[in-house]
C-alpha cells in the first residue's frame, strides 16, 4: 500500500520521531525506523555553490562568478535503509557527496546544517567520519590504485602512535580483511591480484568493501552500477541491500531508477540541483501517489508506463 502523505511536522532533525509519518520535507517506507529518536543522516536546506571564472566572458576580461550547484536540498537516511537519490547524469549529485563527505574546496561555498547521529557537523567533523563512520563507495573503479595489491588496498594502512599499537591494528585490518572477502565471495587470491586483473564485478566489490573497512554506519555509494551488466548491478546493490539489512544506512546516487526502485526503501527525486520529492518506494506504484509533478513525468517515462509525459507535468511546478 502506498505511505499517506499526512501533514509535515516542523523541521528539527533530532526532535524525537514516530514511525510511519511525514515530516521534514519526506514521507517514510513502511520500514523508516529512527533509533535513537532522530534520523541517521539529516541534510536541511543544503546549498553548493563554486567560484570560477566567467565562461561566457573574452579570457583577457573574464571576471570570477559564482556558479550554485545544489540549491536548498533536504534530505534524510533512516537507520536500516537505502535512500536512493535519482536523478540525471552530470546534474549535481556528486557535488552532494564531496559535501557529505566533508570534501569542501577553497573555491566552493556551502550552506546549510547537515547532522550525522544526531549531532551537527561541519567539514571538519565530516571529514574525521570519513572512513570511520561514513564512508564512500566512489564512481569509478579507476579510484582503485592500479600499481596496488588488492589486499593491500582494502586493508589500508595500520594506525596507532606506537610500533605495538601498529603492529595490532594491522593484524585487526588483516582479519578483517580476510572477513570481508568471506562475506563478498573473494577467493583468498584475489588479494593477490591488482585491479587490472579483476572482472568489474569484483572491482565494484572490492571498492565496496574498502569503504565496509571500519565498519562504518552510513555508506555513500555513487553511481555504483555503471558498466555493470543487469546481473551485476542486481548483485552489487544486494550487497547494499545487505549493508543495511545489518543496520547501516545508504545513500544510493544514481540515475537508474528502474534499479534503485528494486533496492531502496525510499527515492529522492532529484531536479536542478535540489531534491524535488523523498518518499517511500510504495509512492511509485501509482503517479497519483507522488506529489511532485516531475516526479510524476519520471514515472510516466520509466518503461511499461507508457513513455508519456503527464499532462503539466514538463516544467518544474511546485507541489
Amino acid at each position: 500500500m502506498p505511505v499517506s502523505q499526512g501533514p509535515e511536522r516542523a523541521a528539527v532533525p533530532d526532535a524525537p520521531h514516530t514511525d510511519v509519518e511525514t515530516h521534514h520535507h519526506h514521507s517514510h517506507a513502511l520500514t523508516s525506523r529512527h533509533v535513537g529518536g532522530h534520523h541517521l543522516l539529516s541534510v536541511e536546506g543544503l546549498s553548493v555553490s563554486f567560484t570560477m571564472y566567467d565562461p561566457n566572458a573574452p579570457f583577457w576580461r573574464a571576471g570570477r562568478v559564482r556558479s550554485e550547484v545544489l540549491h536548498d536540498l533536504s534530505l534524510s537516511v533512516h537507520v536500516g535503509e537505502i535512500l536512493a537519490v535519482v536523478g540525471a547524469s552530470g546534474s549535481g549529485k556528486t557535488v552532494l557527496a564531496d559535501a557529505l563527505m566533508g570534501r569542501w574546496d577553497q573555491n566552493m561555498e556551502v550552506r546549510g546544517r547537515i547532522w550525522f547521529d544526531g549531532a551537527q557537523k561541519d567539514a571538519d567533523s565530516l571529514s574525521a567520519l570519513a572512513g570511520h563512520g561514513i564512508s564512500l563507495v566512489p564512481q569509478g573503479v579507476g579510484n582503485l590504485d592500479p600499481l596496488m595489491r588488492v589486499g593491500e588496498q582494502v586493508r589500508g594502512a595500520a594506525r596507532g602512535a606506537t610500533r605495538e599499537a601498529r603492529r595490532a591494528d594491522a593484524e585487526r585490518r588483516a582479519a578483517r580483511q580476510r572477513e570481508l572477502f568471506l562475506a563478498y565471495g573473494l577467493d583468498s587470491r584475489v588479494e593477490r591480484m591488482y585491479p587490472h586483473e579483476l572482472s568489474g564485478g569484483m572491482a565494484r566489490r572490492v571498492l565496496l568493501m574498502c569503504a565496509l573497512m571500519d565498519d562504518p554506519r552510513l555508506v555513500i555509494a555513487d553511481e555504483p552500477t555503471p558498466g555493470l551488466d543487469l546481473d551485476l548491478a542486481v548483485h552489487a546493490l544486494d550487497d547494499l541491500r545487505g549493508f543495511a539489512d545489518a543496520g547501516g544506512g545508504v545513500l544510493l546516487i544514481t540515475h537508474d531508477i528502474e534499479l534503485a526502485l528494486r533496492v531502496a526503501d525510499r527515492v529522492a527525486v532529484f531536479n536542478d540541483g535540489t531534491v524535488i520529492e523523498e518518499t517511500g518506494v510504495e509512492n511509485f506504484s501509482s503517479p497519483s501517489t507522488l506529489r511532485h509533478p516531475f516526479s510524476r513525468a519520471l514515472w510516466h517515462a520509466m518503461p511499461g508506463h507508457e513513455f508519456a509525459v503527464a499532462a503539466g507535468a514538463a516544467g518544474k511546478g511546485d507541489e
